[in-house]
């Protein structure tokens, strides 16, 4: 059931089936602190909240999910509850997860020690869903094992905020299709709000579509801008 991970000589991780890196070489956690918690506006959107729903589209090596769950245990504001909502075809091995977190440059040992915590839950993985409770049960972690449109279809959670993760639109079509993204927008309130990587214009055209009011905002390299949005259906 485990993806196969390759890894360069500098510990960079890459799919072999889409032929695309995991995360970038040098800056994987500023992307994921920046792009996705920073797009939504994280850790304010959250201050006191009685519970705060993300929901992500590719899992992947788990970096997004392990730098928020950080993000929410060092702060002081935080939500009572945090749900963290992941959809993901094909599930590495819990050994990368761990190599992912550990040759992060520099090093981040509470990453490292979070990341031990969800390799222990990972060795009991399965396909559809499952749940798992970290921090006493104040984080929750729902993972949809399986393709991302049927997951979506299953789900009923409303998400406060969604990371659109993925491949590369180009080598994953599937990932960032209409009735995909049409999909993510069903699980969204208004208010709730949105973050990726892509700027790509098919991308930004069918979020548009869908009801977001989107924008794109400066990024970091080697990407040099960020999507942004925002669910306001009514607002066209």
């Amino acid at each position: 059931m485990h993806e196969t991970v390759t890894w360069s000589e500098d510990n960079c991780p890459r799919s072999p089936r889409f032929d695309d890196v995991y995360r970038s070489r040098n800056g994987g956690l500023l992307q994921a602190q920046t792009v996705f918690l920073g797009g939504c506006q994280l850790p304010h959107r959250w201050s006191a909240a009685p519970q705060f729903c993300i929901l992500e589209t590719g899992f992947g090596l788990g970096l997004n999910f392990l730098a928020t769950w950080h993000m929410w245990q060092s702060d002081p504001q935080r939500c009572t509850r945090l749900h963290y909502v992941a959809i993901e075809a094909y599930p590495v091995p819990a050994a990368d997860l761990l190599r992912s977190v550990q040759a992060l440059d520099p090093p981040n040992p509470a990453l490292v020690a979070l990341a031990a915590e969800l390799a222990v839950a990972w060795s009991g993985l399965r396909p559809g869903l499952q749940n798992f409770e970290f921090a006493n049960g104040a984080v929750r972690l729902t993972l949809a094992i399986g393709e991302v449109l049927p997951m979506l279809q299953q789900l009923t959670c409303v998400a406060d905020a969604i990371y659109l993760d993925g491949f590369n639109p180009v080598k994953n079509p599937e990932m960032w299709s209409q009735t995909t993204l049409e999909a993510v927008a069903a699980h969204c309130r208004p208010g709730s709000v949105l973050a990726s990587y892509s700027v790509a214009a098919p991308v930004r055209r069918v979020l548009s579509g869908a009801g977001f009011v989107v924008k794109r905002c400066p990024g970091i390299p080697p990407k040099w801008q960020r999507l942004e949005a925002r669910f306001e259906p009514a607002v066209r």
